[in-house]
């Protein structure tokens, strides 16, 4: 493995995830993201905060920029750069440079990286969250349930992706520390159909 195109390709990752569509969206809405509604910068505020367009734009993004780390990564210095080139556009979303170390939760772009690893385990952990939110209505839930089953269902589906599942599946958790605190209080937001 060439150590020169290895790390190129964790800058280039990590960076990739440092791109913030609802922060810009809000900007030209003269709002700031980060001080309406739940503070994250993710889908679901961006709901709440700018509408459902902007959700979706946030969504798409978000899922694509993880894909296109992982893919990047993979053309650039080899298969084992791609999965730590998912790890490092995670990171680069959730504590991005370019905006104070202030990201997102990492679901939707962590979706994007599992696409890009292996789509059926994507798709079982998809149907996972979605499952969760139908059953509670509350979306934090299903993505920490999914978390928790992430490296568990790597072990099984894509042994490859299990160090890297492991540490973002400890990130996720711990970055929904106070919806945990909520849920547990019953206090967590529910979104209605």
């Amino acid at each position: 493995m060439d150590k020169f195109l290895f790390a190129l390709a964790i800058v280039i990752a990590y960076f990739l995830g440092n791109i913030s569509p609802s922060t810009f969206m809000a900007k030209l809405q003269g709002k700031d993201i980060k001080k309406e509604g739940s503070g994250n910068a993710g889908t679901t505020n961006a709901l709440r905060v700018l509408g459902k367009k902007a959700a979706i734009i946030t969504l798409v993004i978000d899922v694509g920029k993880g894909f296109v780390a992982v893919v990047l990564g993979g053309l650039i210095a080899g298969p084992t750069a791609a999965l730590w080139c998912g790890l490092a556009s995670f990171a680069g979303h959730i504590w991005p440079v370019l905006l104070r170390f202030k990201g997102g939760k990492g679901v939707a772009i962590a979706c994007g990286i599992l696409l890009a690893v292996n789509w059926k385990l994507a798709l079982v952990l998809i149907a996972v969250f979605v499952s969760v939110i139908l059953l509670t209505r509350m979306v934090s839930l299903g993505s920490i349930t999914a978390a928790v089953c992430f490296p568990l269902l790597s072990y099984f589906m894509e042994r490859d992706f299990l160090v890297v599942g492991f540490i973002m599946a400890v990130i996720l958790i711990y970055k929904h520390k106070a919806n945990i605190i909520r849920i547990v209080k019953g206090e967590e937001n529910k979104i209605s159909f």
